[in-house]
């Protein structure tokens, strides 16, 4: 096992194929990723991208198409990125995440972001491991490496491989990520993959075919019954899988193959050939404003009136027969993909507040599924009864998109809605918290890190502490 030290905190995965699948030479492994960059045809460099896919095969064979994807990510800013391959030479249940230390190419070190890998960690201790060994002989990551040390600067990373074909440890997965990135904008998720093995020319184009489609559809099922059938194949489809599953989470809808091609294309041997390809998920324009408060979002009485129906009939449903009702409106704004929280009060005091801050389905949606969690769901309460629906009110915050903010001055209280995310903690207060507790901006800040985020109470003040604020469109029953 290629480990360099017996302490965990300065723990350092040794690179196994350098000399192999790239050169161990620092100046030469340079200069082909240059040689690669600089041959890539036209290129979207404009992109936030959150997730991308690429090729990890020998740098001859796929570097040419790998080289697509660092380009089109290497004008975003990431902190961290993650790097989720497939292990090639172990099988495993669950999935296997280097928890600190580094991993070490010819061109340097790049260091384990050791908070946001504990923190994983913790969020599934049944299939989340520390298998080291299955590192090893693996290169899924590792080739990956120094494409990301010649792109940025000062990132960190979470390497992490997965092991058997379940598609509940990749629900799993992908439902961590989506909860521990939160609304951070500074993590890109790098998945490791080639696509079909050992095909004809003819027949690996067609397979690639149907997978670039399922997953430029993000149609996970679709894409992993096709790999199990072997109608379609890529040596990473469970990781691809994940990543189409935290898309969904994420509400992104914007992929984008930036090439594709195989062996045959760089070795001219057409008749037993691997494909190669890179894709990008992305959410918008790098630099896009939003609409300040979003005012050309707002919601007319009418739309407002329907959404307090829909929360009301789908507690009624739920609380009654313990399932929510089919809903369908066919005004568009209402189907826009937002955020959004629902409150019950009974008598005027709290019975539950559950919400959605990053918008994953369509706001009349989210306003149902919110609504069945508020009434069931709150840790603090136990679930409503049907004697308590004549006493309950029901109020609606419609949430604007987080947006980060350097430091506490450009908070606005009674206005903003205050998000504070640290080593994998995060807290939310509503922006009427300010006004129903007269909090000061320093009470309402510690209430926020101590109460909600379980960080210090002066958390709120470290540089390293990031801080979001949202609007709401706030409107009840009463």
């Amino acid at each position: 096992m290629a480990i360099s030290t017996q302490s965990w905190g300065d723990m350092i995965k040794e690179p196994n194929v350098a000399g192999g699948f790239y050169s161990a030479d620092p100046k030469e492994l340079s200069d082909s990723i240059d040689y690669y960059e600089q041959s890539t045809g036209p290129v979207p460099t404009d992109r936030k991208v959150l997730i991308a896919i690429s090729p990890h095969a020998g740098y001859p064979y796929s570097g040419p198409v790998a080289a697509y994807a660092y380009k089109a990510i290497s004008r975003n800013h990431y902190k961290t990125i993650v790097v989720i391959g497939p292990s090639h030479f172990h099988a495993f249940e669950g999935i296997s995440i280097w928890p600190k230390g580094a991993f070490k190419t010819p061109l340097g070190v790049i260091p384990v972001d050791e908070d946001f890998a504990q923190a994983l960690l913790k969020e599934n201790t049944a299939e989340f491991h520390v298998l080291p060994e299955i590192f090893s002989p693996e290169h899924s990551i590792e080739v990956e490496l120094p494409f990301l040390q010649k792109t940025f600067d000062n990132v960190r990373i979470v390497p992490i491989l997965m092991g058997d074909p379940d598609p509940q440890v990749c629900r799993d997965l992908a439902v961590a990520l989506d909860k521990l990135i939160g609304t951070r904008d500074d993590v890109l998720i790098l998945i490791s993959s080639d696509m079909s093995h050992y095909y004809t020319y003819d027949v690996a184009n067609q397979m690639d075919a149907l997978s670039l489609k399922a997953i430029q559809e993000i149609d996970p099922k679709k894409f992993f019954e096709g790999c199990i059938s072997r109608k379609m194949e890529m040596c990473g489809f469970v990781p691809v899988t994940t990543a189409l599953l935290f898309a969904k989470l994420r509400g992104i809808k914007h992929v984008e193959v930036l090439k594709h091609a195989n062996s045959g294309d760089t070795s001219g041997d057409k008749s037993r050939v691997v494909g190669y390809s890179s894709v990008i998920f992305y959410s918008d324009l790098l630099g896009q404003a939003d609409p300040p408060d979003e005012e050309s979002r707002v919601l007319n009485p009418a739309q407002k009136k329907e959404l307090l129906k829909i929360a009301r009939n789908s507690i009624e449903s739920f609380v009654k027969t313990g399932k929510a009702p089919d809903i369908n409106t066919k005004d568009a704004r209402l189907n826009e993909i937002q955020g959004a929280f629902v409150t019950i009060t009974k008598h005027g005091a709290l019975r539950g507040c559950i919400g959605n801050i990053i918008g994953q389905e369509p706001l009349y949606e989210t306003v149902r599924d919110m609504a069945v969690a508020a009434a069931s769901q709150d840790p603090r309460f136990s679930p409503l009864t049907a004697a308590e629906l004549k006493d309950i009110d029901v109020e609606i915050s419609v949430l604007s998109k987080p947006r980060s903010v350097k430091d506490a001055s450009e908070i606005q209280l009674g206005k903003h809605g205050v998000i504070v995310s640290k080593d994998g903690h995060q807290g939310v207060f509503l922006p009427q918290v300010a006004t129903e507790t007269g909090w000061s901006k320093e009470e309402f800040l510690a209430q926020l890190c101590s109460q909600k985020a379980g960080l210090p109470a002066e958390a709120w003040k470290d540089p390293d502490t990031a801080l979001y604020v949202f609007t709401a469109d706030v409107f009840s029953e009463k």
